[in-house]
């Protein structure tokens, strides 16, 4: 509390260890309830306190309140201390009113009659006392009683500079609460005059406070442009021991230097030749200080040479009009790309998204095309990551637009999920925008939806079928490409939307080949059937009554599908009235209505992607008014919408929604929507069965026993984190995984791929000592029903308490069919899942290296390339590994070194790595070092099994 030392009130200090000594809640409140009374009875005796024991008791009152407590008395007494002439009373007297006094009090009258006195007395003190008491409170009343007095001080030639400092911040506070108390004509040009003033602090204080009038009242105040510019420059040509008393580690005024950059800001360039060319003079020579030796080490000197040197580059970016000082400002924030501080590599990134905006710097910023990219791919911080993006996003054009839509592509598969969908939005506006070739379009947007296909939103997929619509040069190739993307053995749901669209359009174009037959087509898309939501399956059904029209041979299999229990009793309406209406339709109309029905889809008009609306939503003020080009060949005028309708006679089918397009793009989510399906992140396999295993052909016996043949390997998740960790004909088990240092949380994604319910659905984690001791497992229930063609969730955390060796695994049993299941599944939550990176440079890694030579620490594993070497696919695995993956460390430009530290609940445990492939021979020999060495072999076997 204030003055407690100063004014020796050991009655307060005592109290004050009263409290604290104080064992428990009740023992406080009761140490409280004591002390109020003895202050109440102070108050209300007969004798008369003098203004130390007043301020005292008021003192304990304030510290009481603070402690969370209310207190109803004492209001008058601090009244009282107001009129005191001893600084430690008054000040205590205007604390408690600042805290506690309410505006409707019956004791404002005195307090502002109190205030009005101080702000007339000739002590500079006591006059500040009360300019701070107004401040705090900082009321409509406040502004109203004193809106007069304030600003006569602030410009009153007599008023001291101390008073003059308070008193514009003090205006500053009320104006904020009510803008009206400032008055206009005269007082304008005396309030800016005051940039003028030979004392820096009313300078400060005053910029401040101009800087809020201009923000409400710019062409008033434009007489403020000519005086910044003069003070800024007396402040920039000024040595530091020029001004000493506002020097802050050898730089002059930098906070004053930064106020003024920012009035600037609220203005174009001065029209006045000469303030122009003074402004230009010091904008250069703050970049020309910062090319300077800094004269201290101090993170003090140099954070306030930036400061003053950033908010230079804002107002270079801002005028947009100096050619020569906005590439001299991208070429200084290329250099902090490289500087070990994170803030300023954030920093530059940020401003040189600005920059890439300009006519004049666009090319400057590209020059730093592969630091930026490298910042996307190494950064430790998220946010820079997320800047890295924003700015090579910024800097594309034409020249170099392939690249760095691939870059983001290649990133994008280990991007952390919070900047996933914002990458996925800004690849396909620059792909959209930057293709000359639109075949090179239809394949990033396919690659988004392997990649990342949890995150394509619907934006994205409908614009790739508005354009392969819209333009015939690329319909073959979007329908071959499509086709061959849905062989993968799982894909994600929105692929399976993409080709169903693109196969019921031009699935006619690749039917000539044996391999892409209607058959064939219609098999492929039909064993993702069951696996998909009812929006999907909607879909899917109209491609299929399209399938009727361009091929009548798969007629009688489609009818079959039409005619099934599931479809045309579904819960869910749109999918029974499909199945309903496109079975009657096959049936009774004849070849010509179906094929004036069924006819392809009309072009859609010219319209603008809505994918570049969505961006702007996400990031308000920070995405450029970039064009899109839009789906048809011929134009590139813009117009705007949502998704992509048309009103052919052929899209009436659905009586939901009659502007529905036939394929149902726009068809709402069912209400018994299944939830999202997985995210397979572009996983391959090793599937020897080919794609139609898990095909489900209608004239099969429903109660017929599937064969199960599995696709499982565990271990393929040493490097990565998400895919399809089971699948069988029953059963389908995708898996999500974070890890955060010795946390980390799994979601398990069940799929029933079959016609009927899977019962009694349950999973139990098998105990084992490998790690029952060292791992902290945490299973969430799961629901017990898995519907038909469903799929439900479950989480399950993990905490790691020690290295060990061998991942956990459960049981998944269920009743399919009357049938009793039983799978054994292991966890991928391998060792290194709980790496955390480390940067390292070359002599601290070697040195490092050396300490931990010894046989315990290490281990070595020589072994054959289990196939051709490929050194970019090697440098993804280890990427993928978790550890830091140290480039140019190794004099041998083919071996990799990596460094990363492990995190468990009772230590950390560094690790470096070494692996040094043999082309020639295929070999590879693998070495890994650690402070214990159990980690070690560990690390060896686990990636032992990934070349």
């Amino acid at each position: 509390m204030p003055a407690v030392r100063g004014d020796g009130m050991r009655g307060l200090a005592v109290f004050i260890s009263d409290i604290r000594n104080c064992k428990s809640k009740e023992a406080e409140i009761k140490r409280i309830n004591k002390e109020l009374a003895n202050i109440r009875s102070k108050f209300k005796g007969d004798k008369t306190l003098d203004g130390y024991q007043k301020k005292k008791y008021v003192c304990k009152l304030l510290f009481i309140f603070l402690l969370g407590h209310d207190i109803d008395f004492g209001h008058m007494e601090a009244v009282n201390l107001l009129s005191s002439n001893k600084y430690s009373e008054k000040q205590i007297g205007y604390l408690f009113i600042s805290v506690l006094v309410n505006t409707n009090s019956d004791l404002i009258k005195l307090i502002v009659q109190s205030i009005k006195n101080d702000l007339a007395s000739r002590n500079p003190i006591h006059v500040n006392l009360a300019m701070q008491c107004i401040a705090n409170i900082g009321s409509k009343e406040m502004a109203e009683s004193f809106g007069y007095d304030i600003p006569k001080l602030l410009v009153s030639g007599d008023t001291m500079d101390v008073v003059k400092q308070s008193a514009a911040l003090c205006l500053l506070r009320l104006f904020r609460t009510s803008q009206e108390i400032i008055p206009g004509g005269e007082w304008t040009s005396r309030i800016v005059h005051l940039l003028n003033d030979q004392h820096l602090g009313v300078v400060t204080a005053a910029t401040s406070l101009i800087d809020a009038l201009v923000k409400r009242n710019p062409d008033e105040y434009k007489g403020c442009i000519p005086l910044a510019v003069s003070r800024l420059s007396r402040i920039v040509t000024s040595s530091y021991t020029d001004l000493q008393d506002y020097t802050y580690y050898f730089v002059p005024a930098p906070w004053l230097s930064v106020k003024l950059l920012r009035l600037l800001q609220n203005y174009s360039p001065p029209d006045d030749p000469g303030v122009r060319g003074r402004l230009n003079e010091c904008l250069e020579t703050i970049l020309n200080k910062a090319q300077e030796p800094p004269k201290s080490k101090k993170v003090q000197h140099s954070n306030a040479k930036n400061a003053v040197l950033f908010e230079a580059i804002s107002l270079i970016i801002h005028h947009d009009s100096e050619p020569n000082l906005l590439v001299r400002a991208c070429n200084q924030l290329g250099q902090f790309l490289s500087n070990r501080e994170t803030n300023l590599r954030y920093l530059a990134l940020e401003s040189m998204c600005l920059l890439a905006r300009s006519e004049f710097s666009h090319e400057a910023v590209k020059k730093h095309q592969e630091l930026v990219i490298l910042s996307m791919q190494m950064e430790k911080d998220v946010s820079v990551r997320q800047q890295a993006v924003d700015l090579l996003y910024a800097m594309c054009d034409r020249s170099n637009a392939e690249e760095i839509v691939q870059e983001m592509l290649n990133y994008l598969e280990i991007a952390d999920y919070s900047i996933r969908e914002e990458m996925v939005l800004k690849v396909a506006i620059l792909a959209e925008k930057y293709a000359t070739d639109y075949t090179w379009y239809v394949d990033v947007i396919l690659n988004l939806i392997r990649i990342a296909g949890d995150y394509v939103s619907e934006e994205v997929w409908h614009r790739v079928i508005q354009i392969v619509i819209n333009r015939e040069d690329v319909q073959g190739y979007a329908a071959k490409t499509v086709f061959e993307a849905l062989q993968a053995p799982a894909c994600h749901e929105n692929m399976v939307k993409v080709g169903g669209y693109i196969l019921g359009e031009f699935g006619n174009l690749i039917a000539g080949d044996q391999r892409s037959s209607p058959l064939v087509q219609f098999q492929l898309l039909h064993s993702k059937y069951h696996l998909c939501s009812a929006m999907t399956r909607a879909l899917l059904l109209s491609t299929y009554v399209k399938f009727v029209n361009l091929f009548p041979e798969v007629k009688p299999v489609v009818q079959q599908v039409f005619k099934q229990h599931s479809n045309l009793r579904s819960a869910d309406a749109e999918l029974q009235q499909r199945a309903s209406e496109y079975l009657q339709l096959s049936i009774i109309a004849s070849t010509d209505v179906l094929a004036t029905v069924l006819e392809e889809m009309p072009s859609f008009p010219e319209r603008e992607s809505s994918i570049l609306a969505v961006l702007k939503k996400k990031k308000p003020g920070r995405v450029p008014e970039n064009e899109i080009r839009p789906a048809g060949p011929q134009t590139h005028s813009i117009q705007k919408t949502d998704v992509p309708t048309n009103n052919n006679a052929n899209t009436t089918i659905s009586s939901n929604d009659s502007a529905a397009d036939l394929l149902g793009l726009s068809t709402p989510p069912a209400s018994t929507n299944v939830g999202v399906l997985l995210d397979v992140l572009g996983d391959t396999y090793n599937n020897n069965n080919n794609n139609n295993n898990n095909n489900i052909s209608p004239q099969n016996n429903l109660k017929q026993q599937p064969q199960q043949q599995n696709l499982y390997n565990p271990k393929k998740f040493v490097c990565k984190n998400n895919g399809v960790l089971f699948e069988n004909d029953l059963l389908q088990i995708g898996i999500k995984c974070e890890f955060r240092k010795n946390l980390g949380r799994l979601g398990l994604f069940y799929g029933n791929k079959t016609t009927f319910p899977l019962q009694n659905f349950s999973t139990e984690l098998i105990n084992s000592n490998e790690w029952i001791s060292k791992l902290c497992v945490q299973i969430k229930p799961v629901e017990s029903l898995l519907e038909a063609g469903a799929q439900i969730q479950q989480m399950i955390n993990v905490e790691c308490v020690d290295d060990y060796h061998d991942a956990p695994s459960m049981y998944v049993t269920f009743i399919y069919n009357n049938v009793p299941q039983k799978l054994t599944v292991q966890l991928p939550i391998f060792l290194n899942k709980f790496f955390e990176p480390t940067v390292m440079n070359g002599p601290s890694f070697f040195a490092r290296w050396k300490n931990l030579a010894g046989d315990p620490q290490k281990s070595q594993l020589i072994f054959r390339a289990a196939q051709a070497i490929d050194l970019n696919a090697t440098r993804a695995k280890l990427s993928g590994f978790g550890m830091q993956l140290l480039n140019g460390i190794d004099p041998n430009v083919d071996n990799f070194v990596c460094a990363g530290i492990i995190h468990t609940r009772s230590q950390q445990i560094g690790c470096l790595l070494r692996l040094e492939p043999n082309r020639q021979a295929q070999m590879f020999r693998l070495t890994a070092r650690s402070s214990k060495e159990s980690v070690s072999q560990e690390i060896c076997e686990l990636l032992r099994e990934q070349f």
